[in-house]
């Protein structure tokens, strides 16, 4: 009688590694890379006009910072794997409605695509401190966005292209993308993750977690540079596409612009060996202030479009410089018992940022043109300098490494 032998690797899964989620990040990539550029362009294609099309992304902002801040209670009823999949079946819904052109599902199509987003976000961002170790995390952090860089150096040139050869083909792409995202998350076989035991009591409710985040002010530090920093991203992504249109530079610029500076990810490791030669504090100095600087400057040489898409591209180096290295003592500050919850808060970056800039924008766009908002980004990003001179003056380096746990004051990477 034969006995049939269970393979190892079923019976015993290997424990996720580095360079497994450096993978499922990278995919996810080429699902966001494309439509980065494509949705503002269908945006102003049907409503052909800035200002709704800030209001639309204020909306829409509101709503899935609402819906980010409930998806750690979610997971006390969805199994976070499933939440994970519900995310990725949201990325092909979301396709498919844009697939249709109609102005209200590209609308509903975008919402669909930033609550995907943030779903995924805080899901993996929650495995990533399962699994990976402290000591470990600056390589993923670097390692999950080096495998990113040619999705996001492609993508919005590439959908761009895509869009004007055939306009549903860059969202049939990204939707099946996402298929092949959700077959590598369940390939992976991450679970729900490390169960930690918690003291007996009362389910906590999104007040109860946002109150212990309040709590922190070494949390609230790294969250407001996220804010900023994301922000300064927003503006980029949104509205440099809808500049270049404006100016009659046509569509193709913003995608390649998008791209171009996407491709600035391939440089990522340099950045990371630099930055590791300096304290937190200095890298953040320098990548808030340069960035600012350029932003503003941006506004200054609205006369010259392609200055200032040229001083624009210069602010987006210093951006990557901050997302390289502004989210890691976050990731190592955060609690055990707390890491779905402090990454659901954290990841509110985006949604609030969602809300703030738009906001700002549509305040900005009844005084001045398209232009006053890069001023007004470089001014969120110059504030995040001035706050960064808070920070201990030795935080992250080797002397410290030991204890950043314990007085972390920066951002977490997106």
């Amino acid at each position: 009688m034969f006995q049939r032998r269970i393979p190892e690797w079923i019976r015993h899964p290997p424990m996720p590694s580095v360079r497994g989620f450096a993978i499922l990040s990278g995919t996810e990539a080429i699902v966001r890379g494309i439509l980065i550029s494509v949705f503002p362009i269908s945006m102003y294609r049907v409503f052909q006009s800035s200002s709704l099309i800030t209001e639309i992304y204020f909306a829409i902002g509101v709503f899935s910072l609402i819906w980010g801040l409930l998806v750690p209670w979610l997971t006390r009823f969805i199994p976070r794997r499933w939440l994970y999949t519900i995310g990725a079946l949201t990325y092909i819904m979301s396709a498919l409605l844009a697939t249709l052109g109609h102005p209200l599902m590209i609308a509903v199509a975008l919402m669909l695509n930033m609550t995907a987003t943030v779903t995924i976000f805080v899901c993996l961002n929650a495995y990533v401190l399962d699994y990976v170790g402290n000591k470990e995390l600056g390589r993923c952090e670097t390692l999950r966005m080096f495998y990113s860089a040619l999705a996001w150096t492609i993508g919005p040139v590439g959908g761009v292209w895509l869009m004007q050869w055939w306009e549903p083909a860059p969202f049939l792409l990204a939707g099946a993308a996402s298929v092949v995202l959700l077959v590598i998350f369940w390939w992976m076989r991450l679970g729900n993750g490390k169960q930690i035991t918690r003291a007996r009591g009362p389910t906590l409710n999104p007040v109860s977690y946002l109150s212990r985040f309040f709590s922190q002010p070494r949390l609230i530090a790294g969250w407001l540079f996220a804010v900023f920093r994301s922000s300064g991203w927003w503006v980029y992504v949104v509205y440099v596409p809808v500049f270049s249109i404006e100016a009659g530079l046509g569509e193709n610029v913003g995608g390649a612009i998008l791209s171009f500076s996407n491709g600035m990810l391939f440089l990522t490791p340099f950045m990371l060996k630099w930055a590791e030669k300096h304290s937190v504090r200095h890298v953040l100095r320098i990548g808030f202030l340069f960035s600012g600087l350029a932003f503003v400057l941006a506004t200054f040489l609205s006369g010259w479009p392609w200055l200032t898409i040229g001083s624009l591209i210069a602010g987006s180096m210093f951006l990557i410089l901050l997302d390289i290295y502004g989210g890691l003592p976050f990731l190592m500050a955060v609690r055990p018992p707390e890491r779905t919850e402090m990454s659901a808060v954290y990841s509110s970056f985006r949604d609030v940022s969602g809300v703030l800039t738009p906001g700002v924008a549509w305040l900005v766009l009844l005084i001045v043109p398209l232009s006053g908002v890069f001023a007004a980004a470089g001014i969120g990003l110059l504030a995040g300098w001035s706050i960064t001179g808070f920070l201990h003056p030795r935080l992250g380096s080797q002397r410290t490494q030991k204890v950043i746990p314990l007085m972390v004051t920066t951002e977490l990477q997106e």
